[in-house]
């Protein structure tokens, strides 16, 4: 067995963040020189497994990197700490946040193969109706956010009819409840991963020519050394229109808590009143411009304009007047009426809302159980407020009936099983997306056009207005818009690590443009180029960097990516 040198870092946030952790939450690893200095090196014997490549994080967009990786011959093995893979899709229990041209372009082919595939199980398994099963653009949720709501587990059954057959023949071994937990790094290079088993402890030593974060924190940037930043850039620093005064690496977005519910009318199924209820009933987020007043109420602050705009709730699912959004629409992931009469009792409610952003920490450090143990108090919270004291059309209060559904998030707390992040670390890389980029009146102002800058480098396409929800420091939502944008290569790449790439919301954008480039995808795109690029660098003996700074290289891989359903270019 052969002996490594880990650098250990400790575990940099995540759901055994509680165990030994040796840099603070908001150090920034800034060169090679402070890796190699730090102290906390150990020397380990441990079982080695091998592969071409390492994904660490069964996120959406390790997903899709492990699809691409996969198609094109590669031998993976991917490590996730929860014991589902597909990351915001499902074990945060957020359905898809989407452009509203995704079903025919703005993300890979293999993306709408997998949303044709979610549609397929409830047709193939499902007691549909007839006009339900006929549609075409199926919406088994018909939730307003999408228009494919949908179950976290029909997602994550999509995703193993993709993998079960990798995993048959041995060109795929997944590591569920494992956790990256040291690296073994000689300059610029990442030699091995240490990883360890969240239920037992046992630990791995993960071997690879490459390696790909797809975490949702960005854990391996941590850990390796590799130079990143967190949280809000200065003004005078990117030259964005909507960025900071000041530079904050602790300012950022809030994150969410998920769970779904059902009503059985009649049915008491109030829960027990969660000890920080009267905290969070009394609540009025301390934030800049203020906010509409407490977070438990069916107001909040319109994302665009600020000012305080309503809200409704009302579980059977009608109009509300005044053209008020009815919260159990929004995000609603069974309709009832789509199924055969009897088959539910009730529509299934994912309640990701304004009223659940916890916002008074951060999750990319040690304190990531704590805060993520609050976040979790604090979606209790609300649900025992819907179902005591939300004012009902009626003129009473309160829905006694809502229940709590955690067999639909695989939990025993009814809760997600991971917390809905919107933020991660993001690389330093050869390239940044900035707002003048992507943001529609700062183009404008810059070039003329009300395009979005089109990039020599590009990799795919997405959209997503620039949505940057309130933050740990005290700022109201961001929310502004954006145009069609393209995936520039070098934001993907590092500006001095060789052989690590990201793969989710740890690319090179900042705190703004992060607002557009994190929902699904997106993410899904970033996962897949990144996949594809492994396997090109390791096919023609070349690296990521030279791939991008060849142009007959960079001509080829794009010529690549386009034959295997990537989008480098939005249609004219």
């Amino acid at each position: 067995m052969n002996r490594r040198n880990f650098i250990g870092y400790g575990l940099a946030g995540g759901i055994a963040s509680a165990l030994p952790y040796s840099l603070s939450a908001n150090s920034n690893i800034s060169s090679k020189t402070e890796v190699e200095a730090l102290n906390a090196v150990e020397t380990l014997k441990a079982k080695e497994m091998k592969a071409d490549v390492v994904i660490a994080g069964g996120s959406l967009g390790g997903c899709a990197a492990a699809i691409a990786a996969l198609r094109n011959g590669l031998k993976i093995i991917m490590t996730e700490e929860t014991d589902w893979l597909g990351g915001q899709l499902t074990s945060q229990g957020v359905p898809p946040d989407e452009h509203p041209w995704i079903e025919t372009h703005g993300a890979p082919a293999s993306y709408r193969t997998f949303r044709t595939a979610v549609r397929d199980i409830y047709r193939r398994t499902y007691p549909l109706t007839e006009a339900a099963k006929e549609r075409r653009y199926l919406n088994p949720g018909g939730g307003s956010v999408s228009v494919l709501c949908h179950e976290p587990r029909v997602a994550l059954a999509a995703l193993y009819d993709i993998f079960n057959p990798y995993i048959s023949a041995g060109k795929m071994t997944l590591l569920l409840e494992y956790k990256a937990v040291a690296a073994d790094v000689t300059g610029d290079k990442v030699q091995a991963l240490k990883v360890r088993s969240l239920k037992s402890g046992n630990e791995l030593i993960l071997n690879a020519p490459y390696f790909i974060d797809a975490t949702e924190l960005g854990d391996l940037l941590h850990l390796t050394g590799t130079e990143y930043v967190t949280g809000a850039e200065a003004q005078k620093d990117t030259g964005e229109m909507h960025a900071a005064e000041h530079a904050d690496p602790a300012n950022q977005q809030a994150f969410t808590v998920c769970f779904a519910v059902d009503n059985i009318p009649g049915a008491n199924n109030i829960i027990d009143k969660p000890k920080s209820y009267n905290f969070w009933r009394n609540h009025i987020p301390a934030l800049t411009p203020a906010w509409s007043g407490k977070l438990l109420d069916l107001t909040y602050s319109n994302p665009s304009t600020l000012e305080p705009k309503k809200l409704g709730f009302n579980p059977d699912g009608k109009s509300i007047d005044g053209g008020i959004l009815n919260l159990w629409n929004y995000r609603r992931i069974i309709y009832k009426d789509n199924f055969l009469s009897g088959c539910y009792d009730s529509d299934i409610c994912l309640v990701n809302w304004p009223q659940n952003d916890y916002a008074l920490g951060n999750l990319d450090g040690k304190d990531f159980a704590k805060h993520f143990i609050k976040g979790k108090e604090l979606s209790l919270s609300l649900l025992y407020w819907l179902q005591t004291e939300c004012p009902r059309p009626d003129g009473g209060t309160g829905w006694s009936g809502l229940r709590l559904r955690g067999d639909i998030m695989g939990t025993d707390d009814g809760m997600a099983k991971y917390p809905y992040v919107r933020e991660a670390r993001r690389i330093k890389a050869l390239f940044t997306v900035l707002e003048e980029h992507v943001g529609k009146e700062q183009r404008i102002a810059v070039s003329g056009e009300a395009t979005a800058a089109k990039f020599y480098d590009s990799v795919g396409t997405g959209y997503y207005h620039i949505d940057l929800h309130p933050s740990t420091k005290g700022n109201n939502y961001i929310d502004f818009p954006s145009l069609p944008f393209q995936l520039p290569l070098g934001a993907f790449i590092p500006q001095r690590m060789e052989n690590l790439l990201p793969a989710c919301k740890n690319i090179g954008t900042t705190h703004i443009t992060n607002g557009c480039y994190r929902l699904h995808p997106v993410e899904w795109s970033i996962g897949e180029a990144v996949g594809c690029l492994t396997a090109y660098a390791l096919k023609h003996q070349t690296t990521p960097r030279a791939v991008r700074e060849t142009p007959p290289r960079l001509a080829d891989f794009q010529t690549s990516i386009r034959s295997q359903g990537l989008e480098p270019e939005w249609p004219a």
